[in-house]
């Protein structure tokens, strides 16, 4: 063995984890293989976690709230419903193909969170939901969105979001920009949107 020791950080540890974890799955993934992707035993990894499932919960509950943030951010001082599900709809999509790994781990393992943590991250993914539907509900009040069911709306919009994870790579013959904005168009083009703006999706920074 070299004499060179490997540095190790908790967020180094994280990121492993998230790899493994979105390739096998939480389940499908055992310490001691994060613990070889850093180049390390496996009780080295305790100096920067208390267990597997505390690398979960950092990771499901951290995503969660960087979605609801993002949505925050990017509707913030927007009052036309057209203009709120659109951009909230860029920011969305966005993050599913920037953020892969981490979309596809919650959108698969939150169910493996123990509680208390399981709840919380639900939580801020219903505040998501109901966020994003309320702004739906907006446009149908105010007669510019013309969908039967704003619940469903809401809940198509999203699962064709979340599908992004499993298909867009870096490579591809679009950029996440460009995806989130076409996805953005869909988004009008579910909720029925009449003479929905082309273009004004306005630059949010990634997170």
């Amino acid at each position: 063995m070299s004499g060179t020791r490997t540095t190790v950080t908790a967020e180094a540890v994280v990121d492993a984890a998230l790899t493994l974890f979105a390739q096998r799955g939480y389940h499908g993934t055992a310490l001691s293989e994060i613990a070889e992707v850093l180049g390390v035993r496996t009780p080295s990894l305790y100096n920067h976690m208390r267990s597997k499932q505390e690398l979960l919960h950092t990771i499901t509950e951290r995503t969660a709230t960087g979605v609801l943030e993002d949505f925050r951010a990017a509707t913030a001082g927007l009052d036309d419903p057209v203009r709120r599900l659109q951009q909230a709809t860029f920011v969305y999509a966005r993050r599913h193909a920037t953020h892969r790994r981490e979309a596809l781990v919650v959108n698969r393992d939150t169910a493996s969170l123990d509680e208390p943590h399981r709840t919380t991250v639900q939580e801020l993914r219903r505040a998501h939901e109901h966020a994003l539907r309320s702004v739906i509900v907006e446009g149908v009040e105010a007669g510019v969105f013309t969908v039967d069911s704003p619940a469903l709306a809401s809940f198509a919009i999203r699962e064709m979001c979340v599908s992004i994870a499993r298909w867009f790579h870096d490579d591809g013959p679009a950029t996440a920009e460009e995806v989130a904005a076409q996805y953005s168009r869909f988004a009008l083009q579910i909720v029925g949107a009449a003479g929905a703006p082309e273009g004004t999706v306005r630059p949010i920074p990634p997170v």
